[in-house]
Parts: C-alpha cells; sequence; structure tokens
C-alpha cells in the first residue's frame, strides 16, 4: 500500500532515475512477497526478525553481498519514509545489524586491451556501427554511467569548448572536459548522424537508434557487452566496467583522487577512494616482479 507514494516521493522529490526506482520497487515487491506470498500485504508490517530472516535466505541463495546491501538499503530508505510521514513510530531496521562484508575491488578493462578495442575492431560502416564506436569511446574517455549517456542531449556536447555537460544522480549537472581530438570525433559524428537523420534539436537526443529515438539503457548494455566479450576475459561486461575503467586509469597515470571524483559526479571521497585500491594491487605486482627479493 505504501511502496507507490514512496516510490512518488523518490522520483519527485529525491529526484532517483528510472533505473534506480525500479530496482528499489523490485527489492520492496521481492521483500513483500517474501514476509506474505502475497502482493497486497504491506512491509511496513514487518519486524525486524523478518528483516534479519530476509538477509539469511538471500546469503543461503547464493545473493551478492552488494545486491544484499542495495536490498537492505531500499528497505532502510522505506522504513525511514514511513517514519518520517508518522505511518510508523520507528524503523525495525534500527534492530538489524548487517553482516561484515569486505568490499570487492572494481573490475576494470586494462588499457592496452581498450586500445585494442577502440583502435583494432571492425566497427562497420552503417550509422549503428559507428554510433557504437563513438559511444564505446565516450563512455571510457568520461567515466559517464549509462544513464547519464542514455540522457544525454544535443546542446549538452559543446565541442567548441570541448565539454560535455552530464545530467547525473539527484538532477546535479557536472562538465567534464574533452580532447581535441575526441571533440572531432563527435564533430563528425554529429554530421554523420545529421546526415542520416537530419539536424537535431537543442533538447533532442545526441545518441539515437536506427529508428531515430532515444537510445534505452538495455540497448546500451547489450552494445557494451558485446564488444568486451572481444577483448576481456571473465567478469562482468557491463557499461559501468568503461567507468571503472576510466577511473583507474586516471589514476594509475597520476591523476589526483579529487579530479577523479568531480569527474565521476561523487557525492563523496568515499566512493573515489576504492579505486585506490586498485591502483595499490598494481603497485604490489610491480614490486613482486622487480624487486629481488620480493
Amino acid at each position: 500500500m505504501h511502496i507507490a507514494p514512496f516510490l512518488n516521493y523518490l522520483k519527485t522529490e529525491k529526484r532517483y532515475s528510472s533505473h534506480t526506482l525500479k530496482a528499489y520497487e523490485n527489492d520492496l515487491r521481492q521483500f513483500t512477497r517474501f514476509i506474505s506470498g502475497e502482493e497486497d500485504i504491506m512491509a511496513s508490517s514487518a519486524s525486524h526478525k523478518q528483516i534479519r530472516l530476509w538477509i539469511v535466505r538471500m546469503m543461503e541463495n547464493g545473493v551478492s553481498p552488494r545486491t544484499i546491501r542495495r536490498k537492505i538499503s531500499a528497505l532502510g530508505s522505506f522504513y525511514r519514509y514511513l517514519v518520517r510521514r508518522g505511518i510508523l513510530p520507528s524503523s525495525p531496521m534500527a534492530k538489524v545489524s548487517l553482516p561484515r562484508w569486505g568490499r570487492p575491488l572494481p573490475e576494470f578493462i586494462t588499457e592496452n586491451n581498450l586500445e585494442h578495442l577502440l583502435d583494432k575492431t571492425d566497427f562497420g560502416v552503417d550509422y549503428s556501427g559507428y554510433r557504437d564506436r563513438v559511444m564505446l569511446e565516450l563512455l571510457y574517455f568520461t567515466g559517464i554511467r549509462r544513464s547519464e549517456l542514455v540522457m544525454l542531449n544535443d546542446s549538452d556536447v559543446n565541442t567548441m569548448e570541448m565539454t560535455i555537460k552530464v545530467h547525473g544522480k539527484g538532477g546535479k549537472e557536472r562538465l567534464v572536459p574533452l580532447s581535441p581530438a575526441f571533440s572531432a570525433v563527435l564533430d563528425d559524428f554529429r554530421a554523420k548522424k545529421e546526415s542520416w537523420f537530419g539536424k537535431a534539436g537543442p533538447s533532442e537526443p545526441f545518441f539515437v537508434t536506427v529508428a531515430n529515438r532515444r537510445l534505452y539503457p538495455e540497448l546500451v548494455y547489450r552494445v557494451v557487452r558485446k564488444y568486451l566479450l572481444l577483448v576481456a576475459g571473465t567478469g562482468k561486461k557491463s557499461p559501468h566496467i568503461l567507468r571503472h575503467s576510466f577511473a583507474t586509469h586516471m589514476l594509475n597515470n597520476g591523476a589526483d583522487l579529487n579530479a577523479i571524483k568531480e569527474l565521476l559526479g561523487h557525492a563523496n571521497l568515499n566512493a573515489t577512494q576504492v579505486y585506490t585500491h586498485n591502483s595499490f594491487e598494481k603497485l604490489k605486482k610491480i614490486y613482486k616482479q622487480a624487486h629481488p627479493r620480493a
């Protein structure tokens, strides 16, 4: 009963992305089914013991720690909303202690593999192939999220000033710089897209489908996965891997952590610091290879 108003609150007041809203809705519906078996039973009636049991069941079923954390975060936000609205006197989450998990290191693609993908791969000469190559390069060049790429409008790409305006989480905007060479690539793409579909208006999408419609997240995922499979072995192949690769490679090549934070659009430095672990792992590997007593 309270899930729909909660999701509307996240959408209108917190300005969560459609992707996050869908994930939260799925998590809350899943929890509701777990405690009752029926969709119309309110999750607000759950006790802290039921929440603990849900966590245990997910762990037993092999659900990843990261997914469990997200589901618990969704549930915690839901109960905080109910308390603020006066629907519950207190949150049952206050009595729930979460297990301690080691935070996994972000996966990334090596610089050599990405250079090979972008410089050696035949993407074809049709619109979709040309778009896919530019889209992959933009994700890696800027570290923007999949949702941010989807929402990129024609007016957001300013090749004269060599910047793109990114519409991030919570309605926040940031400018990400471009190199002269990549600005020229985007100019060329814009000109070719215009020859295929006509000149785009300022509020029209920069990347479009072959039917001249705004890209959608599932298409971006399929494209990225298709091409990353050509150069990467086991592991994830999502667009977020390119974001991780951007941050890791920037850090490995001497970029300041605070600068990477601003480029990624992180709210605080803690979210960015995880990439220092990848750099430290690289240092350890070099040390072991180079030191005669290592």
